[in-house]
């Protein structure tokens, strides 16, 4: 189990080298391979608050995909 947890962090930190910038009009959005923003910039300042919300929203949207494949994969059969 212990090998899988190293494994697993292993992965998650890889992901998070990967970097995208998105440019549209006056706002650039850095986000790393994890699903995390990085950096919200607006009019070329950077917006914590904007960081901050979307971290968030990514986060509970994903709770509730997560929530919503157990129940699925229970309904299969191969809940986990």
């Amino acid at each position: 189990m212990m090998e899988l947890k190293r494994q697993a962090d292993s992965m998650k930190r890889e992901m998070e080298q990967i970097k995208v910038e998105v440019e549209e009009g006056q706002v650039k959005i850095i986000m790393n391979g994890a699903q995390e923003v990085e950096k919200v910039e607006y009019n070329g300042e950077e917006n914590l608050m904007l960081e901050r919300a979307f971290n968030k929203a990514l986060k509970e949207s994903q709770k509730k995909v997560a929530k919503k494949m157990q129940g699925r994969l229970s309904d299969l059969g191969l809940g986990l």
